[in-house]
């Protein structure tokens, strides 16, 4: 079942989206094959710190964050990842390296790759490792109002 918080919010704003169960993964490149899902759609979150503060990076499962573009794209002056103690209780209803990509539903804020605007579809953990979704990315973009931009570069 997806995370509580998602699942209200997507029933609240009538949204619809697909469910697709899939054997126990903890990668994304693992969860894409496992879920059939070819790595292009699959977006995976990416937890960072810009200048000291949370921000969420989604990018397609196959890519990894470019820190130089971030940085730059946000204005600030230092970028990293964020260790999971900095953020585990921010999400106490995920598994760790489950968060789906809504950081506007626990006030953080979200950019986006571009690149998974071209697939028509996007899929994301929905707060397990046996569960994705499945929107159109138009929808996940209405509702998630990330800042899209060029952020990745090949795993």
């Amino acid at each position: 079942m997806p995370e509580p918080r998602l699942q209200r919010y997507l029933h609240d704003q009538h949204t619809p989206y697909e469910t697709i169960h899939h054997a126990r993964a903890v990668t994304a490149q693992e969860t894409a094959a496992s879920a059939h899902i070819h790595g292009s759609v699959l977006a995976k979150t990416v937890m960072v710190k810009l200048d000291g503060r949370l921000a969420m990076v989604v990018l397609p499962a196959a890519q990894r964050v470019h820190f130089g573009r971030l940085r730059q794209a946000a204005g600030a002056a230092t970028a990293g990842l964020a260790t999971e103690a900095e953020f585990r209780d921010r999400f106490p209803d995920c598994e760790a390296g489950a968060i789906p990509p809504f950081g506007n539903l626990y006030g953080i804020e979200t950019y986006v790759d571009d690149s998974l605007a071209s697939g028509g579809d996007i899929a994301f953990n929905a707060g397990t490792h046996t569960e994705l979704l499945r929107m159109p990315f138009g929808e996940f973009e209405r509702l998630a109002a990330p800042k899209r931009l060029h952020l990745t570069h090949q795993a």
